[in-house]
């Protein structure tokens, strides 16, 4: 079965096979380069990897219409239960959850993580496991070695990398980051949306890993893996 990935823009994700739909970071209403409209966001689930507002985003909003189970670190699971959220997967990284789907694990990632004032435990990475196919999300992260152990135990056919500079890798450390994992394909994400952030064209000149084939995606473009 193959596995549709819609880029919602910034890092956010829609990956759907079948009758599951994994929404990643859905960072809708305030992001500026998102073309979706919350209220057309389908999950059944949601994978979170950190709490800062460009990650989380519209996560209650749509996961109390949809009632997409949430996977996510334990200190955003017991946030979203004190605000009402019942279907949820406290994780750490390290962790691994069986789904319907197949699994969600979670990686370390070097960030910060905070929500409306409050820490919301350690930041991640996602291995999301949907159709056959293998997904690393890296979360907002700095370059680290054990990107390659990372890529050497899950494989992913498709890794979604942080290249923003400032707050997360730049594109030349997202590149060796790609180096490391070895995916089929490397998506740079994080960048653009803000002026702080690199752009598209900083990226597309400075993100260019050896061996990785690169696909440098607009807000709203989709395309499928078979």
């Amino acid at each position: 079965m193959s596995v549709n990935i819609h880029f919602l823009g910034h890092a956010g994700f829609v990956l759907t096979a079948g009758k599951h739909t994994v929404v990643i970071d859905p960072f809708i209403t305030g992001n500026p380069r998102c073309k979706a409209h919350v209220q057309d966001i389908n999950a059944t689930h949601i994978v979170l990897t950190h709490g800062h507002g460009d990650h989380f985003g519209n996560t209650i909003e749509i996961a109390e219409r949809t009632g997409a189970i949430v996977l996510t670190v334990n200190e955003i699971a017991e946030y979203l239960g004190e605000k009402g959220l019942t279907k949820l997967e406290p994780m750490n990284p390290g962790g691994r959850v069986d789904t319907g789907f197949g699994y969600v694990a979670l990686t370390q990632a070097f960030h910060s993580s905070s929500y409306d004032g409050r820490y919301m435990g350690m930041p991640a990475g996602a291995i999301i496991h949907l159709a056959g196919k293998t997904f690393y999300h890296t979360g907002d992260t700095g370059i680290f070695s054990d990107m390659k152990l990372i890529g050497e135990i899950y494989k992913p056919d498709v890794a979604m990398i942080c290249a923003g500079d400032r707050f997360t890798m730049g594109p030349e450390l997202a590149a060796r980051a790609a180096e490391m994992i070895k995916p089929k394909i490397a998506i740079p994400i994080h960048f653009g949306t803000f002026g702080l952030l690199a752009d598209e064209d900083t990226v597309r000149r400075g993100f260019k890993p050896d061996g990785v084939e690169v696909k440098l995606m607009k807000p709203g473009e989709t395309f499928d893996l078979g």
